[in-house]
């Protein structure tokens, strides 16, 4: 298990990087299920988007004792919108214990600012 986990992180994007970024957000937001880590690759509206749910959850602790989804990713699409800002379209897989497997698409848009690359939004998409 160990193992699995150190390859699935070498074959992960540099952090710096735009993809790296929008990565490790979808990490910690949809994988972990980590919103303040989550917050922390983040900017404008992401950071607004985050911070509200953050005020949904609050109270409700989300730690090991949760019942958590399992939630893999691929990217399908990368589209470059200037040499300071990307948009990547990903799939995720969503594993529900005792429930159905289903799919959702996101769409993060990530901009250079001061500091590094931040998530500035995401969003489901259809299709």
């Amino acid at each position: 298990m160990a193992l699995a986990a150190l390859l699935a992180s070498a074959c992960r994007p540099d952090g710096t990087t735009a993809r790296g970024t929008a990565e490790r957000f979808l990490d910690a937001h949809y994988v972990r299920i980590d919103l303040p880590a989550a917050l922390e690759f983040t900017t404008g509206v992401a950071r607004h988007k985050v911070e509200s749910e953050l005020a949904l959850v609050k109270g409700q602790p989300i730690d090991e004792a949760t019942r958590k989804p399992s939630v893999y990713y691929t990217l399908l699409e990368e589209r470059p919108e200037s040499e300071h800002a990307v948009s990547y379209v990903y799939r995720g897989t969503i594993t529900v214990e005792d429930a159905d497997r289903f799919d959702r698409r996101w769409l993060l848009t990530v901009r250079l600012e001061e500091g590094g690359w931040h998530v500035t939004n995401y969003q489901e998409i259809d299709g």
